[in-house]
């Protein structure tokens, strides 16, 4: 599925999609008496969703801190070289490193913007010098240390 193939939803995939973003534990009875239909239509429409692409996965919602995971930050990264290979290799790096959780590529001074976890300053320290700096396209890394976090979602608006 290519990224402009869309799904126009309906009311009831957008309920589905709430109540499973709210809870993805809930049985498929519980999910159909919360959204008003057989457990067999619901089944159905969930299978629909996620062989569409739109639920592209079920998981636990983590608490960094309370893992051992303290050092929070956003580093924005720009490269040095931006040919096919260079850059192919710094994606193909990053989507791999447990540390990276999120990676964007942007437009503007940077191009790309990693949310970074780490135990502490000392694992973030041996994440910049034995992998990031390691990898021979990166130009410069900007480390923006987060101090709080104000507001985390993973749920999309739907």
């Amino acid at each position: 599925m290519f990224m402009s193939d869309r799904i126009d939803l309906q009311d009831l995939d957008r309920a589905i999609l709430r109540a499973l973003q709210q809870d993805c534990r809930l049985s498929n009875a519980q999910l159909a008496e919360r959204v008003g239909l057989s457990p067999s239509a619901c089944w159905r429409r969930v299978r629909m969703l996620e062989e569409a692409g739109v639920i592209s996965g079920y998981a636990a919602t983590v608490d960094p801190d309370r893992a051992g995971l303290e050092f929070h930050a956003i580093v924005h990264v720009r490269l040095a070289r931006h040919d096919r290979e260079a850059v192919q290799r710094v994606m193909t790096e990053l989507t791999v490193r447990p540390e990276v959780v999120e990676c964007f590529a942007t437009t503007g001074q940077y191009d790309y913007h990693l949310r970074v976890l780490c135990a502490d300053m000392t694992a973030y320290r041996h994440f910049l010098d034995d992998f990031l700096f390691r990898l021979p396209a990166i130009e410069s890394a900007q480390t923006n240390v987060v101090l709080e976090s104000i507001k985390r979602r993973s749920v999309v608006p739907v």
